[in-house]
């Protein structure tokens, strides 16, 4: 039986935080119940997203995320630190499971520098995150993780002037606001943020 592992990501365009990304796979046939929603995780509120959450954990055969920093965002580029985080998705995933992966179904992004999951073991769906169930998932489990984490982070006193438990560190007027009162935390991108200042007080 062929092993399918469904990859998405959260956090591309975040002004703060790390990004992440999810590899989730189903037995054939999982039938997700009819109080449940997996979908994309943008068109889910926070509350069902957190049950699909639990749900698809404990009916997942397998379930890896994987986290990059801010410290790789700002030395690889947003892509380059994508590409970390779901090599480390995939290896998590592969723990879980116990086995290696035979193919996977991807949205948008194409991993490279796997020997056994070259792009040709990897399967494009176009809007795959309101297509695939394993892509769905994988965009639900990514992005409580990092809702979950940047709650926590805006508790710290160092961090809880710039309202990440609200913006999940995206780049909304009230967080745009804080960067430019208070200045920047080693939590923030600095080449987003650098570019929005910039940019700023180009408008001056």
């Amino acid at each position: 039986m062929a092993l399918v592992g469904g990859i998405d990501e959260v956090g591309r365009g975040c002004f703060a935080g790390p990004v992440h990304v999810a590899c989730v796979g189903f037995c054939r046939g999982t039938v997700v119940p009819t109080s449940i929603q997996v979908n994309d995780s943008k068109k889910l509120t926070h509350k069902t997203r957190k049950v699909a959450n639990v749900w698809i954990k404990e009916n997942s055969s397998f379930c890896g995320v994987g986290e990059a920093s801010v410290e790789e965002i700002d030395s690889d580029g947003i892509n380059g630190a994508i590409q970390l985080a779901a090599r480390r998705a995939i290896n998590n995933a592969e723990k879980d499971l116990g086995n290696s992966l035979h193919y996977l179904l991807i949205d948008a992004i194409e991993i490279n520098d796997i020997t056994h999951l070259p792009n040709s073991k990897q399967i494009s769906i176009i809007k795959g995150d309101s297509l695939s169930l394993s892509i769905a998932a994988a965009s639900i489990v990514a992005k409580v993780a990092r809702d979950e984490l940047m709650e926590t982070l805006s508790r710290h006193p160092n961090y809880v002037k710039y309202g990440w438990d609200a913006n999940k560190g995206y780049g909304t007027k009230s967080h745009r606001d804080a960067i430019l009162k208070y200045g920047v935390t080693d939590m923030h991108r600095k080449q987003f943020v650098n570019t929005f200042i910039q940019n700023s007080s180009q408008r001056i």
